[in-house]
């Protein structure tokens, strides 16, 4: 499904003359490609969705540290273009989960695995990873898992 979606808004924005969408769509897709020979060395056809949902993330993740070295090295014009590059790949993620939701996740998954310290942690987030990917920002999932373990 995600990756029909490419190829439909990736043919769309050509057609249109979209060169932001274009160029983003085609960054998402050569990931993908990566993601599946990644794949294929491990004996699967191709690419699970939730690790194309997790390239993604990183991909936003990527263009925020941009964004905030651009500003600061006073190139606003790059730090927009990263911005809209951003949005354009939200429009394939879904929905990200709220703060209390990650919390109610965090704590399902603390008791899913018995955790009790932080040497736990590895545990908490490969359940997380599993159920989450792309929904959830695992950054401040390590936060909430800090202060309830810690």
């Amino acid at each position: 499904m995600l990756r029909d979606d490419l190829q439909k808004t990736l043919k769309d924005s050509m057609l249109a003359r979209d060169a932001d969408t274009t160029g983003a769509v085609r960054l998402i897709i050569a990931g993908m490609k990566e993601k599946d020979v990644e794949a294929r060395g491990k004996g699967q056809e191709k690419a699970s969705d939730a690790d194309l949902l997790a390239m993604m993330q990183n991909m936003i993740k990527q263009r925020n540290d941009s964004i905030k070295m651009y500003n600061d090295g006073n190139r606003p014009d790059l730090a927009e273009k990263e911005a809209r590059e951003i949005k354009i790949i939200e429009r394939f993620l879904p929905k990200q989960m709220s703060e209390a939701e990650i919390e109610a996740a965090i704590r399902e998954a603390i008791a899913e695995t018995g955790a009790a310290s932080m040497k736990d942690m590895g545990k908490i987030m490969g359940v997380l990873k599993t159920k989450y990917a792309g929904k959830m920002d695992f950054g401040k999932a390590n936060g909430v898992i800090k202060s309830l373990l810690g």
